[in-house]
C-alpha cells in the first residue's frame, strides 16, 4: 500500500474512531433524560378543577416535563375560563397540541380529548392551566 494511502486510511478511522466514542457519550447523556421525560409523561395526572371556587383573575401556570413545557394565563370571569394564553410552548413536534387551549375553553374543563400526534404536548399544556387555574381558588 502507498504511503499516502495508508494515511488516508488511518486518518478516515481516527474520524470513525472520534465519532462512535462522541455517539457514545451523547446516547449516555441523552437515554436517562429520554427515560425520565417518558416516565414523566406517563404518570401525568390530569386534575378536574371546580370552577366555582376559581375567583376571578388572571393566573399564570406552567409545566415542564423537560423536553415539552409550556406557560400559560388564563383569564377567569364569573367562574368561567374567558381565555387561555398559551405564552410559551417548547415542544419537539408537538405544535398542533395548542389546540387543546380551545377545547379547554369550549369545554369549560380540562377534561379534553388529547391531541393525536402531540399527546405529551397536549397533556403539559393542559397541566399548566390546572396549575393557573388552582392559584385562583381561595
Amino acid at each position: 500500500m502507498k504511503r499516502r494511502t495508508r494515511r488516508i486510511l488511518w486518518f478516515v478511522l481516527a474520524i470513525c474512531a472520534g465519532a462512535i466514542i462522541v455517539g457514545t457519550v451523547f446516547l449516555a447523556q441523552y437515554i436517562p433524560l429520554l427515560e425520565a421525560y417518558r416516565k414523566t409523561i406517563e404518570e401525568l395526572v390530569i386534575e378536574e378543577v371546580d370552577l366555582a371556587l376559581v375567583q376571578d383573575g388572571t393566573f399564570a401556570g406552567s409545566f415542564g416535563a423537560g423536553f415539552v413545557e409550556a406557560d400559560v394565563r388564563v383569564l377567569v370571569h364569573d367562574h368561567r375560563i374567558v381565555s387561555i394564553d398559551l405564552y410559551r410552548h417548547q415542544h419537539g413536534r408537538g405544535e398542533k397540541a395548542e389546540a387543546v387551549v380551545g377545547h379547554a375553553i369550549q369545554a369549560q374543563s380540562l377534561e379534553v380529548d388529547l391531541i393525536t400526534g402531540a399527546t405529551s404536548s397536549s397533556k403539559v399544556i393542559l397541566k399548566a392551566i390546572e396549575n393557573a387555574l388552582r392559584k385562583g381558588i381561595q
